[in-house]
């Protein structure tokens, strides 16, 4: 008997989990390999734009998404001092224009609804890899517990540090961009100590500097920043973040509005991140090997659709191999580059350049994207 053709996904993170839901629906067998002994709810909040939620009404858990998160009406950017630079509207435009919702959301609540889509029984945690081998006929794969399991091809949705990756192309570390981001949650009920206006979604501007604002349940009891600063060195070390604090975010916001210092009073508990960077890859896929997400592009957070990339990754890749049957894996990944690079790597530059939504601009070309109504492009990816 011959055995059941599978594919594993390396990494459960937003674009392995939709992945690996999409191959499933698909008809696949889908086993997924997280590092991580299991998942909590980490202090972190998310945008979720409609070129993003259209994917996830292929999954079916666009509903109870939308009842969980935050509908803003508008991204309101404002400088320093409060003036409006922008005001794009989102709310009900959003759905017309669009052709669904534009949410704001933890991340944490959105990961666990995306874990209850796929399969129970096919995600594996504390599967650290530390080898791969392409046989020709199958890749085998070496976890750091010593067990070995086998797949037809292995999809690299583990992120900027990629095992995959390096794998493919050998080990090269992220740099650090020069830039750190601080994130907090705040408690909604601090917030009313302030006769301030706190908007739903608002990024606050400077020359050099931003602070994204938005809430992150549709009840409006959790407010999040995430900061984007410039700072010479990462003091961290290997740490993918530290400890921060009030003193130093009051010193990163000095002459911000009331809003701002308001937020920064609130915070209870403030982290700072590294952002990080890669240069263009020269090839998504290999062998029996292809990479999606920060895997493959990963940028700076500023245009809130790194996460949406890689989502759409995973809906493009599934939608080429359904095309084309696993047993054509080559001719799937082609089309999946072909499909996605121009795309991605658009987001990826405007994204690291921080302009996006600064001023008023038409976002369609983002937000309007439905990649379930695209013909697939057949030319060569090279």
């Amino acid at each position: 008997m011959s055995k059941q053709p599978r594919i594993a996904v390396i990494g459960a993170g937003l674009g392995g989990a939709a992945a690996a839901a999409l191959l499933q629906k698909s008809g696949f067998t889908v086993d997924v390999y997280e590092q991580a002994p299991g998942f909590s709810r980490l202090g972190a909040g998310i945008h979720m734009g409609p070129n993003a939620m259209k994917i996830f009404r292929q999954i079916g858990i666009e509903q109870p998404l939308e009842a969980m998160g935050s509908h803003p009406d508008y991204w309101f950017s404002r400088d320093q001092d409060g003036e409006y630079l922008s005001r794009i509207a989102l709310g009900a435009h959003a759905r017309q224009e669009y052709g669904a919702a534009y949410i704001t959301v933890h991340r944490g609540d959105l990961h666990a609804l995306q874990m209850q889509a796929i399969a129970p029984g096919s995600v594996q945690f504390s599967k650290q890899l530390a080898s791969l081998e392409d046989t020709g006929d199958e890749v085998r794969m070496t976890f750091t517990d010593g067990s070995v399991a086998s797949a037809d091809i292995i999809v690299g949705a583990d992120g900027i540090n990629s095992q995959v990756r390096e794998h493919l192309l050998g080990f090269e570390a992220p740099t650090y961009s020069g830039w750190v981001g601080h994130r907090a949650l705040i408690p909604g009920h601090k917030l009313k100590a302030f006769d301030l206006d706190f908007e739903a979604c608002v990024k606050w501007w400077s020359a050099d500097r931003h602070l994204m604002v938005y809430y992150t349940t549709g009840k409006r009891d959790e407010y999040y920043f995430v900061s984007g600063v410039p700072q010479a060195e990462w003091e961290g070390g290997a740490a993918s973040f530290i400890d921060s604090s009030q003193a130093e975010m009051y010193e990163a916001f000095k002459g911000y509005h009331p809003t701002v210092q308001a937020l920064v009073a609130s915070a209870e508990t403030i982290t700072k991140w590294p952002l990080l960077n890669r240069q263009p890859l020269p090839l998504w896929s290999r062998g029996r090997m292809v990479l999606l997400g920060d895997a493959c592009h990963p940028m700076k957070p500023h245009m809130a659709q790194g996460a949406a990339m890689a989502i759409e990754d995973g809906a493009m890749l599934a939608r080429c191999l359904e095309a084309t049957g696993l047993g054509d894996y080559p001719t799937a990944f082609g089309l999946y580059e072909a499909n996605r690079r121009e795309r991605a790597s658009q987001v990826q530059a405007v994204s690291n350049a921080n302009t996006w939504l600064r001023t008023q601009e038409d976002p369609a070309w983002v937000f309007g994207y439905d990649l379930y109504g695209q013909d697939l492009k057949t030319e060569s990816a090279a």
